[in-house]
């Protein structure tokens, strides 16, 4: 966290001598390095325990129930592509939706707690919903 606050500045710096909103570009290039981390050589890695301060190895239960979506997830929106932005960004969504729909799955599935099934019973219907939403999008004429 704090190598992100000093390299904001030194982002912000580049990106107005480049032109354009320096905002939108060190968000872009936060975006990007975060995506070179996660994927390399065409292989999906999830998140970094050990920096998350769970220490290496100490996956639970919870954990492990969640890795064979969460990985599918991240495969599917790293391959999600399109020939414009807005094509790219629904492909992307959808994966990501599909994601959750997945986990919220294996929550419903596990879960005993009421609250948490709740919420993941909202989650599949409001996502399932806009992956429909999204599915049936269409670029609009030029």
């Amino acid at each position: 966290m704090r190598a992100a606050l000093i390299a904001l500045p030194v982002l912000l710096l580049a990106a107005c001598e480049g032109g354009g909103d320096p905002v939108e570009q060190a968000m872009r290039d936060a975006s990007a390095e975060r995506h070179a981390a996660t994927v390399k050589d065409g292989e999906v890695s999830g998140p970094d325990h050990a920096a998350m301060g769970h220490g290496a190895g100490s996956a639970g239960a919870g954990d492990t129930a969640f890795a064979a979506s969460e990985a599918s997830m991240h495969s599917k929106m790293a391959a999600a592509t399109g020939a414009t932005v807005d094509e790219a960004y629904v492909a992307k969504m959808i994966a990501h939706h599909e994601g959750a729909v997945e986990m919220a799955e294996v929550a419903l599935a596990q879960s005993r707690d009421p609250e948490i099934r709740r919420m993941a019973q909202a989650v599949v219907d409001t996502q399932t919903r806009e992956i429909a939403e999204m599915r049936a999008w269409k670029p609009a004429a030029n």
